[in-house]
């Protein structure tokens, strides 16, 4: 049986969209209630939890399969094997600053806001920038009205919030997608099961082509 650990919310949506779409029974989800552990058939068992948990149980080995955004994985690293772009969840990361501001003029160190400091200070980092970095738990749009910061990275969707708040976005920075990451000892120990999953999935996203 494989287990595998999966990102609540809209990642966990998409995922068992796709499980039911490969002809796998997904009833448990149907009536989950508040349970964190379901099965998929007879083959699966999932574990629902939040995305850098997510990360956590496949690198300790007590989950062999992890969906997981690109953005968990950036920001937060770890020992595991990135297979798979799933295709869903997709999002981007985007420097954003005051509308009526000019973020890259003037010598000043930029001072930034984001929840995700390390995608930021990688992106700084390939341009040869030297920046300071605020971590902001809540609403990062915050920060720049506040005056705290020059700019703010952060995931954008649509980009309306940006809007209603007077921010506009400077940059992309990174596209984000579901990824599917694997155990590194689950991939020799159970590769025949993980390679036929791979392989149904990546038939599926040749059919929706």
């Amino acid at each position: 049986m494989l287990k595998i650990a999966l990102t609540k919310g809209r990642l966990e949506k998409s995922t068992v969209d796709l499980f039911e779409k490969m002809g796998l029974d997904v009833s448990a989800f149907e009536t989950k209630g508040r349970k964190l552990i379901l099965p998929v058939g007879d083959e699966i068992e999932v574990v629902l939890a939040k995305a850098p948990d997510v990360i956590t149980y496949v690198e300790h080995g007590v989950c062999d399969i992890g969906v997981v955004g690109k953005d968990t994985i950036t920001e937060r690293g770890g020992a595991f094997y990135e297979v798979l772009d799933l295709g869903f969840g997709k999002c981007k990361f985007a420097l954003a600053a005051p509308k009526d501001s000019d973020f890259y003029s003037g010598y000043d160190v930029k001072r930034l806001a984001s929840k995700y400091p390390q995608v930021t200070r990688d992106f700084f980092a390939r341009k040869g920038m030297d920046v300071d970095i605020i971590k902001i738990e809540g609403s990062v749009e915050l920060a720049p009205l506040l005056g705290l910061v020059d700019g703010i990275v952060d995931l954008v969707e649509t980009g309306n919030t940006l809007r209603e708040n007077g921010l506009v976005e400077v940059e992309d920075v990174m596209q984000v997608s579901a990824r599917l990451i694997v155990n590194v000892a689950s991939m020799k120990l159970k590769k025949n099961e993980i390679n036929a999953l791979i392989d149904k999935i990546e038939a599926l996203k040749e059919e929706v082509k």
